[in-house]
């Protein structure tokens, strides 16, 4: 198996909403995603601080916008390295069943 193949083994007691599947990832593109999710976080505790200390609601408002920036930010670079990876390795392997795995997931972002 490459970097980009999928295990589909459908066990996965550990998270009730994921797929089951699995993606190895290089190096890189984990710490890079590691490293944005990292920021978000620091973001959101800044606004749990923001509240604990009375911070004016307009500001904290501003805050969490800045969170939800960097969050669709995280999901245009995954999306990206999932079309480039998952989905073409799919496609070359003849399993045109990921288009509409990727539809599905497209729907649900744009809710």
């Amino acid at each position: 198996m490459s970097d980009t193949d999928i295990n589909t083994e459908e066990s996965n007691e550990s998270c009730p909403h994921c797929s089951g599947k699995h993606k190895a990832r290089d190096a890189k593109e984990k710490r890079d995603l590691m490293n944005r999710l990292k920021r978000i976080e620091g973001q959101v505790r800044g606004v749990e601080g923001m509240l604990e200390n009375d911070v004016y609601c307009t500001d904290i408002l501003m805050q969490v916008s800045a969170i939800t920036s960097a969050l669709n930010s995280f999901n245009k670079v995954l999306l990206a390295n999932h079309m480039r990876s998952c989905v073409a390795d799919n496609i070359r392997e003849g399993n045109d069943e990921i288009i509409d795995e990727l539809v599905v997931t497209l729907q649900k972002l744009m809710k």
